[in-house]
């Protein structure tokens, strides 16, 4: 079976919400076995409790942490992580600083790798925080995938919402809802469902 691994980091649950719809996607490719994992939290806990982020993470306390096995027992793996001035944010980017020892084996070459984000604005740097983070996924010489236009999503302009030909995104606008909507979501279903079906082709 191909091993799709979702690994993401979230702070108040929103890039979680979008790890589930890659991963429910992804699981839709029959013969596709599908994990999620967290990065590790950084922020002290006193800060975490006193901006309501303690409480949000309880949702997905139950997720394992990812370490590196986690990377190399996939042979794809979508990344998620909110964005924060236009690039990843800290905890990913301090998790994939300590992937040099696989960079150096060369443990990743040739595996997917895939990334989705979300924005607290509808031009908060979602497209430059995907990109900035194929880089590192270059190096490791994995194989980058998107999203076509073939998805309709992409292609709606009657409503505000995130969605890239990088990689699927989310617009968290603050009120009752404040969680990505049904198109961003779907958006990512059919990133994970997309991954999944290449990883089966290559490795299946």
């Amino acid at each position: 079976m191909a091993k799709v691994n979702v690994i993401f980091y979230s702070m108040y649950g929103h890039i979680y919400q979008m790890a589930k719809a890659e991963a429910e996607g992804a699981k839709e490719v029959e013969g596709t076995d599908v994990k999620i994992y967290r990065v590790p939290e950084t922020v002290p806990e006193d800060i975490l409790i006193q901006s309501g982020a303690k409480k949000a993470q309880e949702q997905f306390s139950h997720i394992p942490i990812a370490n590196l096995d986690s990377l190399v027992e996939a042979d794809a793996i979508i990344f998620g992580t909110p964005t924060r001035f236009g690039m990843m944010a800290a905890q990913m980017r301090q998790f994939l600083d300590t992937t040099g020892p696989l960079w150096a084996r060369g443990s990743l070459v040739g595996k997917i790798g895939s990334v989705f984000t979300s924005t607290s604005t509808q031009h908060g740097g979602q497209e430059s925080t995907i990109l900035n983070f194929h880089t590192t996924l270059l190096h490791h010489g994995m194989i980058i995938v998107g999203i076509p236009f073939n998805e309709p999503g992409l292609s709606d302009v009657s409503n505000i919402h995130g969605g890239t030909p990088y990689g699927a995104s989310a617009i968290i606008i603050q009120g009752e809802e404040n969680r990505p909507n049904e198109i961003d979501l779907n958006i990512a279903k059919s990133q994970g469902r997309r991954v999944a079906e290449i990883a089966k082709k290559l490795f299946g």
